[in-house]
């Protein structure tokens, strides 16, 4: 196995665990289910761990694919510069659930605002990993860029 293909294993497990931790954390706030808030704020937490290998595989991923027939420089440049944006941003959007969590448990005044917060940012974490995911494909999938015509059959 090689960095490409861990790339390729680890690459959806951030997008899809915030996407769980963003929606069971905004069911929890709705109905005001305590161990569901903490669940989704959990949720949320790993999300941000599984977010560090995946960005750490992308060059080694890159020096493996970086030479095939119809990748280009600039597929590959957005890709990475939408990868540090979502990693920050998701990094961030564990942080804050890691605080919820902590202000929660001791009873702490602000605690709601911090959970307010977390769930802001599992949003924009949310879109920021998708459109990641979404570059990346493109790099290997032609049919998934948006300049792409499909080939007229001759029969």
């Amino acid at each position: 196995m090689n960095t490409a293909h861990l790339h390729l294993l680890l690459n959806h497990s951030p997008i899809f665990a915030s996407l769980f931790g963003l929606i069971l954390l905004l069911i929890a706030v709705l109905r005001r289910h305590e161990a569901l808030i903490n669940a989704g704020l959990v949720t949320l937490v790993v999300a941000a761990l599984l977010t560090i290998p995946t960005q750490l595989t992308g060059e080694g991923a890159e020096e493996v694919v970086e030479h095939r027939p119809g990748v280009t420089h600039a597929l590959i440049h957005e890709h990475e510069e939408a990868a540090e944006l979502s990693l920050w941003a998701m990094e961030a959007t564990g942080l804050l659930a890691l605080v919820s969590l902590l202000a929660r448990r001791r009873g702490a005044a602000r605690a709601p605002l911090f959970t307010y917060l977390t769930l802001a940012g599992a949003v924009a974490s949310f879109g920021l990993l998708a459109r990641t995911g979404n570059l990346g494909g493109q790099i290997m999938h032609p049919e998934a860029r948006p300049d792409f015509v499909a080939p007229v059959d001759a029969d």
